[in-house]
């Protein structure tokens, strides 16, 4: 099924450790850049980049190497972009 608007759901679970997933939905084909920043504004991974077709999509982030704390996620697809908070916990 293929979403009707673009969407960036809350990951699940959240708080997470040392894993979690990132679920997104494009009504279009678009140009797809999904990045995780630490709270300073410091990127530590880019998880998509790419073209990637209308659906409905889910990301793993392992978080085994990351501080603990809070990050935020970002999801730029064509002109949308959302952004959300999710919290690693060891």
């Amino acid at each position: 099924e293929i979403p009707t608007e673009f969407q960036l759901f809350r990951n699940y679970p959240n708080p997470f450790n040392p894993a979690t997933v990132i679920r997104y939905g494009l009504p279009q084909a678009a140009e797809v850049t999904l990045e995780v920043y630490s709270i300073l504004g410091q990127r530590v991974r880019t998880l998509v980049e790419g073209r990637q077709t209308a659906g409905t999509y889910e990301v793993k982030l392992d978080g085994s190497s990351l501080a603990s704390g809070v990050y935020i996620y970002r999801l730029r697809a064509g002109a949308y972009l959302q952004v959300r908070k999710m919290m690693l916990v060891k």
